[in-house]
């Protein structure tokens, strides 16, 4: 019988490349400080023998695992991808590796990987939004696990967090709505129970309307998740109401697609008979026809951001800073004046 495969060791790379353990080791974890002749000489022994470091004896030596979690809402759509993976590549670029994890939009579920995340040994948590009970954020302190707060911006807030005023984005969105002579309008939002940011585009709305005079209490509104089909029911559900609304906002893009699919499958032209508006910016709002008028979200940005300050924080440079993005209206297409 063949013995098992061995399991190549630093040693093993050391002597294919005929250096020392140290140079090895200062090429996998400080490559900048190693002549390039040299560490092209111990990279290609690394490849050719199949070494890998030994990630548990790392962790013990510096007594951190050099993983962050994520815990994003859901993985089915597109909201969360973008700011997700430029938060991958910032981290990648100084070092350290991703968990993710997705709530279902579900409290309990959230609580439940958190706990998980940190038994696992991350350094740090990257969480979505603010809505959240006060003891998770003690049980992260008292861990002294380092965490930021993304998708949200809150002036008053001493939390560690890099995100946007979804309640500024979402009531300058209205107040262009407004502008275009609307005065019917309707809202297909998210779950705003829990959710700080449906329940601030939500606000948005309702405070643009009263700075115009206009009653807010009247406005119809229809809660559900975040999926296409939702988004469809919601609005024929909308079109029953009288006054019929002149435009329907929507909390995000997905549901503003639905919208836009059910509208065309009653027979409305959008924009002409009924205008539509979503919120993100993601790809789906400028491939579907006509162009979704929307408010662009920095999803990019604002996941390259945090993952450098949660990174800082972790290596002692800062205590987590309360950073503002700025988000952009996107009047297109499927926005215009009522129909006369």
């Amino acid at each position: 019988m063949s013995n098992p495969r061995t399991i190549p060791t630093l040693d093993d790379v050391a002597r294919a490349a005929g250096v020392s353990t140290a140079t090895v080791s200062r090429c996998l974890n400080s490559p900048e400080r190693v002549i390039e002749k040299t560490r092209t000489k111990v990279m290609a022994a690394v490849e050719r023998l199949g070494y890998t470091p030994n990630f548990g004896a790392r962790a013990m030596a510096a007594k951190r695992t050099f993983t962050i979690g994520a815990i994003i809402p859901t993985m089915e759509n597109a909201i969360f991808a973008r700011g997700l993976q430029a938060f991958q590549e910032a981290l990648h670029a100084r070092g350290y590796t991703l968990l993710v994890s997705s709530s279902g939009y579900k409290a309990d579920v959230e609580a439940e990987q958190i706990r998980a995340l940190v038994a696992r040994g991350a350094d740090g948590l990257l969480l979505i939004g603010r809505a959240r009970d006060p003891s998770h954020y003690d049980f992260l302190q008292n861990r002294s696990v380092a965490t930021l707060i993304a998708w949200t911006f809150e002036k008053e807030s001493t939390r560690p967090s890099v995100g946007f005023d979804n309640h500024a984005a979402m009531k300058a969105l209205a107040e262009a709505v407004i502008g275009k002579g609307h005065r019917h309008i309707g809202m297909i939002s998210g779950i705003t129970d829990g959710n700080d940011r449906a329940a601030g585009r939500y606000a948005g709305i309702c405070d643009a309307l009263v700075a115009h005079g206009l009653d807010a209490g009247a406005m119809p509104i229809i809660e559900t998740p975040y999926e296409i089909e939702n988004g469809a029911a919601a609005f024929e559900s909308l079109m029953q109401h009288n006054p019929r609304p002149t435009v329907v906002m929507c909390g995000n893009d997905v549901l503003a697609v639905g919208a836009m699919k059910r509208a065309r499958d009653m027979g409305l032209r959008v924009p002409e008979d009924v205008s539509i508006t979503g919120f993100d910016d993601i790809e789906l709002a400028r491939i579907v026809t006509p162009e979704l008028t929307t408010v662009h979200v920095p999803h990019r940005e604002m996941g390259r951001r945090a993952a450098e300050e949660l990174v800082n924080m972790l290596e002692g440079k800062g205590n987590g800073p309360v950073v503002e993005l700025t988000c952009a209206l996107k009047l297109r297409a499927s926005l215009a004046p009522p129909p006369s």
